[in-house]
C-alpha cells in the first residue's frame, strides 16, 4: 500500500477516532473542524484507501480471565521462504497470539502469547509450537507488568 498524504484535517480525524471509534459523524466532524457531509466523505476516502483497516472494542485481558502475557522468541533451522510460510501460516491460526513479527537477530519471531494461566502457556507450548517443523528453539519471557499499552499511533505532525 502506498502512503497516502494526510493533512491536517485527516490527522484530526484519525486522532479523535483513535481515541473514541464510536463518536457520531457528527461529533467527529466538530473535532476536525468541517461539517458533517465533507466530514465523512474523507472518512470513507481513508477506508478505502487502508488508512484506517478498521474499527474494533478494546477488551481488558484481565477482565477476560487471560491475565498472563509471554514474550516468545522463536528461531528455525532454516530461514528459507517456505518454512517461513509453513510457520505464519500455523501461527496465525492460533488465537492466543495476539501479535506475531519475523524480526532480525538472535531470534526469527518475536510473539505475544495470553494465557489464562502458567498452565494453560505450558499447554500452549507442548501443543503447538514444539510441534510445528522447523522449529529450533523457543525461549519465553513473562511479562510482570504493563508500563504502556498504546493502541493510538502518534499521528500528529506525520508526513
Amino acid at each position: 500500500m502506498l502512503q497516502m498524504a494526510l493533512d491536517a484535517i485527516d490527522q484530526r480525524i484519525l486522532t479523535a477516532l483513535q481515541g473514541n471509534a464510536r463518536l457520531s459523524n457528527v461529533e467527529l466532524a466538530g473535532r476536525a473542524g468541517l461539517s458533517p457531509s465533507p466530514c465523512l466523505r474523507r472518512v470513507r476516502a481513508l477506508e478505502q484507501e487502508g488508512v484506517i483497516r478498521g474499527y474494533a472494542a478494546l477488551v481488558d485481558q484481565e477482565a477476560v480471565g487471560l491475565p498472563v502475557s509471554v514474550f516468545v522468541m522463536v528461531s528455525l533451522e532454516k530461514q528459507v521462504e517456505q518454512a517461513l510460510e509453513i510457520f505464519e501460516d500455523r501461527i496465525r491460526a492460533l488465537p492466543e497470539v495476539m501479535e506475531c513479527y519475523l524480526m532480525t537477530g538472535d531470534s526469527d519471531y518475536l510473539l505475544r502469547v495470553v494465557t489464562r494461566d502458567l498452565q494453560a502457556y505450558e499447554r500452549f507450548l507442548m501443543h503447538h509450537l514444539t510441534k510445528f517443523p522447523g522449529v529450533s528453539s523457543i525461549k519465553s519471557s513473562f511479562a510482570l507488568k504493563q508500563v504502556v499499552y498504546r493502541t493510538a499511533l502518534p499521528i500528529a505532525g506525520a508526513p
